[in-house]
């Protein structure tokens, strides 16, 4: 009798099929409530400094992008202050200085953006971190990776399609509510600032506001998505992209790569791989270049996991942006296959799903083998553009479900990765409205170089 209930439990929560599950949980299909311009005022103090972020600097983790805006250019207000977090009062700070730019977008004029480059840092270390002058300085801190190596543990957070809602403060209070987090991955579309008359780029100040308690603290490696694009011919913006590479800089030359949409950094036991689903990849690209002689420099002996973001998923089994991705996965899959990448995150639908490892790269224009199948070299595809953005839930799944679909949900939320050591990583994810102890969805992840065993799916095990 107790099985039967359990059962009848099980099945009032989730539609397995295929092995697959469907949860019936649905956070809300309304658009989510924009946070106002109030909400996040300039902090106080004559040219204080404001949106602090801070993101991977140098190829290996020694150095670190410190970004921050002032509204004016002042003397030493392009400086940043920055030594080893110690008891020792004698402890040597050091000062680089940053570059300094600004923009205009219609109607709009920036701030002064100042983005510094700090290298040579100790690897495992805390540094104390400060910007701005005399009365207005702040302070923030940080803490630098553990040396690349195979069995280097290291956690990673993972949230997409934010946005500046009261759902996105929620996935992003609850992400920072979880010490384990030590680096966020952020496939893609963060201000939304396009959601509103002529891309309205107050809406960057106020999410960087918004995110600064979190991104002055933990670097974000951050793809593009499509509402950083920026293009508005109409009121002559023509230049995609300018803003968020004005404000968002990157570490893109340290990996060969001509462009900031795309680039790689090694961190801890991982090699990170960013793509732009929005520039060109067909073959002779720049892009497409760049990718083929990057997958020949990963050097698993190293950093045996092997990530990549994009923003348009490959697989998707939602009614919203559905095989939009579908031109570079067809470019790019037997690359990752090839490569055995371990894990591909995307954004862009605003539904969460996880996929079965499966490949689809059989097909050519006349065999008519165009069916997923299940393949033990290809990646793990996370779709994650849940964050709580202002454009709401998407809550249409496609019927059935088909067979590469493990997990889907139409909720809100992050994710986890914990990587253990070469072969094992425990990946979470977390809806907001459960307890962050409490996983959704939860994979204990086995590394396609050194261990590529099939992993036991939360899914097929309720099966």
């Amino acid at each position: 009798m107790k099985i039967f209930i359990l059962s009848l439990l099980l099945l009032s929560i989730t539609t397995v099929i295929n092995c697959g599950i469907t949860s019936k949980y649905v956070r809300q299909a309304q658009p989510a409530n924009e946070m106002s311009f109030g909400t996040f005022p300039s902090p106080p103090g004559h040219n204080a400094p404001e949106q602090v972020h801070i993101t991977q600097g140098d190829r290996d983790g020694r150095g670190m992008i410190i970004s921050w805006v002032t509204p004016l250019n002042l003397a030493g207000s392009d400086v940043v202050t920055y030594w080893i977090a110690s008891n020792d009062n004698d402890v040597k700070k050091l000062k680089k200085k940053a570059s300094t730019s600004s923009y205009k977008f219609y109607d709009y004029a920036s701030g002064f953006l100042h983005h510094a480059t700090i290298k040579h840092l100790e690897y495992d270390t805390k540094y104390i971190y400060e910007v701005g002058t005399d009365k207005s300085v702040r302070q923030f801190s940080f803490t630098t990776p553990p040396k690349v190596g195979p069995d280097v543990p290291y956690t990673f957070g993972i949230i997409g399609d934010l946005g500046q809602t009261y759902a996105s403060n929620e996935t992003l209070y609850h992400y920072m509510s979880n010490p384990k987090g030590q680096t966020l991955l952020f496939p893609g579309d963060l201000a939304y600032q396009d959601h509103f008359p002529n891309h309205d780029q107050r809406k960057w100040d106020t999410y960087g506001r918004f995110m600064e308690p979190c991104a002055a603290y933990q670097p974000i490696i951050y793809a593009v998505g499509n509402h950083e694009i920026d293009f508005v011919p109409n009121i002559g913006e023509r230049h995609p992209f300018r803003p968020y590479i004005r404000r968002y800089h990157n570490a893109f030359k340290t990996s060969g790569s001509i462009s900031p949409l795309w680039y790689s950094v090694r961190r801890g036991p991982a090699h990170i791989i960013v793509l732009s689903s929005y520039s060109g990849y067909g073959k002779y690209t720049p892009q497409y270049v760049w990718l083929e002689q990057e997958l020949k420099n990963v050097n698993r002996e190293e950093t045996p996991w092997l990530i990549v973001m994009v923003h348009s998923p490959w697989y998707n089994s939602v009614n919203y942006h559905y095989m939009e991705g579908e031109s570079m996965r067809v470019m790019f899959e037997s690359w990752f296959v090839n490569s055995k990448v371990d894990l591909v995150l995307a954004g862009h639908v605003h539904a969460y799903e996880r996929s079965e490892r499966v490949s689809n790269i059989k097909y050519n224009i006349t065999n008519g083998l165009s069916t997923p199948v299940k393949d033990p070299n290809a990646p793990i595809y996370i779709t994650i553009g849940d964050g709580g953005n202002i454009e709401g839930i998407a809550n249409s799944f496609t019927d059935p479900q088909p067979s590469y679909s493990a997990f889907r949900e139409s909720s809100f939320g992050h994710a986890l990765l914990e990587i253990k050591n070469k072969t094992h990583a425990q990946y979470t994810w977390h809806r907001n409205q459960d307890n962050e102890p409490i996983a959704a969805d939860s994979i204990m992840m086995y590394n396609r170089y050194f261990f590529p065993k099939e992993e036991i799916d939360s899914a097929c095990f309720i099966c």
